[in-house]
């Protein structure tokens, strides 16, 4: 099977901020501008296209698998901005990380309240009823 995610749009109200934030809490490279689009592009050829708009933004999830040293720094950067970030997406455990599947993983807001996760390992899949 070829079938790969290429792109998502994600919807924000200021691309430079929302776009930024990524890229800082990451370490990823500086958005680049494409057509109305800010694209930050990920390790694995996947990019994240911000586009704004001044309609209501449902909020989506989007996860992001890194290394360990990749978390450590992401994390970092979450404290010093004091952001509040939990172990899990019903966000009852505050300022914790998970260690599902043997990794971590945490959950944090962007500007536009995505709900973002960074986590070490993919989650293991367990089968249905």
């Amino acid at each position: 099977m070829t079938v790969q995610l290429n792109h998502t749009i994600v919807w924000c109200r200021d691309q430079a901020l929302s776009a930024g934030f990524l890229t800082d809490i990451l370490g990823l490279p500086p958005a680049r501008r494409f057509l109305h689009f800010l694209i930050v592009d990920l390790a694995n050829g996947v990019s994240m296209d911000y586009y704004a708009t001044t309609e209501p933004i449902v909020t989506q999830h989007y996860a992001f698998l890194v290394s360990d040293a990749e978390f450590d720094a992401a994390l970092a950067r979450v404290k010093k901005r004091e952001l509040t970030y939990w172990a899990d997406p019903a966000r009852t455990q505050a300022n914790e990380i998970n260690t599902y599947g043997g990794g971590r993983g945490f959950y944090f807001f962007d500007p536009d309240k995505h709900l973002l996760e960074v986590i070490t390992k993919p989650y293991p899949i367990s089968p249905g009823p």
